[in-house]
């Protein structure tokens, strides 16, 4: 077993899977406490990384694409303190971290993982239910449906309509992004049959973050949601299927188009009986 104990948090691996538990500093995210304990089977890491600076330095977890629902409706985009796969390591600890690290790196060759992504995802997801308050409204999931509220500051076209009840059948998608600089960010669901090209501001499937402490936290609902939406590599896999009937379809229209156009030339007297007989064949071939 290989274990790290810092402010920042306590890491342990015991051969199969890793505990990675928020530490109590102040510097430790809102995010990273509210999650709490993550366990992250060995068959979900793509690899480790230890990075020394002159003071401080990081260890640092890559998972599979695909593994964790929090990763995939984040897109990448978490702030170091609120990053629960980075773990910020004392100068006094870097022999420990170094160690850490082995331990992981010759455990995923031993095991034979791949770096590949997955097919289903390998961590749960935030346990449910789960309710966060912040920028324009209050979003809460229970497993099946998803309510949204507002506060006296959402805009008064969006709260007209009152408190918001998203079945989980009727979500094609999540997704959290953050504000940056002047930019205001948001926690959006996309629904079936709701427009796309609405801001957040006025979207009555969103809710509108202006940069506060608790935005973060609205990643756990995205986190919560998309664990129990069809994986990524379903929604891929089923898009890729369709690929070869649309492109069958438009071949046969661009036929019949030609087949239309062989007809006029025909009797426009630009073809022949024989030459329009001839290019009508070779066209209901490919028919």
């Amino acid at each position: 077993m290989a274990e790290i104990i810092q402010k920042d948090g306590i890491w342990v691996f015991d051969g199969d899977a890793l505990r990675l538990t928020p530490g109590r500093d102040r510097n430790v995210g809102v995010l990273r406490r509210v999650l709490g304990e993550l366990v992250v089977p060995l068959g979900a890491l793509a690899g480790i990384s230890f990075e020394q600076g002159r003071k401080q330095g990081r260890l640092r977890l890559r998972l599979r694409d695909g593994a964790d629902p929090l990763l995939h409706a984040t897109g990448g985009r978490l702030a170091e303190p609120h990053d629960p796969y980075r773990l910020t390591v004392e100068s006094d600890r870097y022999g420990v971290a170094e160690y850490f690290t082995d331990e992981v790196r010759d455990a995923l060759l031993l095991e034979e993982v791949p770096g590949t992504p997955v097919g289903e995802f390998l961590l749960p997801g935030p346990p449910l239910p789960l309710s966060v308050s912040a920028g324009d409204g209050t979003a809460s999931f229970d497993g099946e449906r998803v309510q949204l509220e507002w506060n006296w500051k959402t805009e008064d076209v969006k709260a007209a309509a009152g408190p918001r009840t998203l079945a989980l059948a009727d979500i094609l998608g999540v997704e959290w992004q953050p504000s940056a600089g002047l930019e205001n960010g948001h926690l959006r669901f996309r629904v079936r049959g709701a427009p796309v090209e609405v801001r957040a501001k006025y979207d009555p499937n969103a809710l509108e973050l202006w940069g506060f402490k608790r935005d973060p936290l609205m990643a756990l609902v995205a986190a919560a949601v998309q664990a129990r939406l069809p994986h990524p590599s379903a929604a891929d896999a089923a898009e890729a299927s369709q690929e070869p009937e649309a492109a069958a379809g438009a071949d046969h229209d661009a036929l019949l188009r030609r087949l239309r156009e062989l007809g006029e030339l025909h009797r426009a007297g630009v073809l022949t009986d024989e030459e329009f007989t001839r290019a009508k064949q070779a066209v209901l071939k490919r028919l």
